[in-house]
């Protein structure tokens, strides 16, 4: 069994957000290969398929990023899946736009979803970093300085075109890759 975990807010003001590339990627990933849709459970949206006889969960917690680990906790329980079978995906700031590395185990570098996950569930997890850098290297504007409102703040228009549609795309097909294969998960970069 498999659990895959993609990291955000609900909500349609927070749909768009940097913080919420990983909700992007999980519906991707229902999508492209045609999950059922998503029932509430686990104080998420949830839906399961199966894949070369794997099956395979995926997650959008909707408890708000500071409580995700409260909805992992429970689907974990539940199916007994092993700790090193999850992958959580999410926005990395120390990562430049469109990189993507994964990493199992580790700290939460800040990031208030990693930090309530790794409380709820432990650390060895498989960590999908999807890279949306530091709002300084980016934009000048005081109004991104604060990490907070950076994270917070929607997509723009060229990011969409430039970089993030296909990194949705590719993160999607990579993780389905992992799981059919069943190769080696820790530390890839991407």
């Amino acid at each position: 069994m498999f659990l895959i975990v993609g990291l955000g807010n609900p909500g349609k003001f927070y749909k768009n957000n940097r913080h919420n590339i990983g909700f992007k990627i999980i519906d991707n990933i229902r999508d492209t290969y045609n999950f059922p849709d998503f029932s509430k459970k686990f104080k998420s949206e949830f839906s399961k398929s199966e894949f070369d006889k794997n099956i395979v969960f995926l997650l959008k917690p909707k408890t708000f990023m500071n409580n995700s680990g409260l909805a992992l906790r429970e689907i974990k329980d539940f199916y007994n899946i092993n700790i090193n079978n999850i992958f959580v995906i999410h926005d990395e700031i120390d990562l430049g736009q469109g990189i993507v590395k994964i990493k199992n185990g580790g700290g939460h570098n800040g990031h208030n979803g990693l930090k309530s996950i790794d409380n709820f569930i432990g650390k060895n997890y498989n960590r999908v970093r999807v890279g949306v850098s530091r709002p300084s290297k980016i934009y000048k504007e005081n109004v991104y300085e604060n990490i907070s409102n950076w994270v917070l703040s929607d997509f723009t228009y060229d990011e969409k075109k430039q970089w993030l549609d296909n990194t949705i795309i590719y993160v999607s097909e990579m993780i389905v890759s992992l799981i059919k294969n069943q190769s080696d998960f820790c530390d890839k970069n991407i």
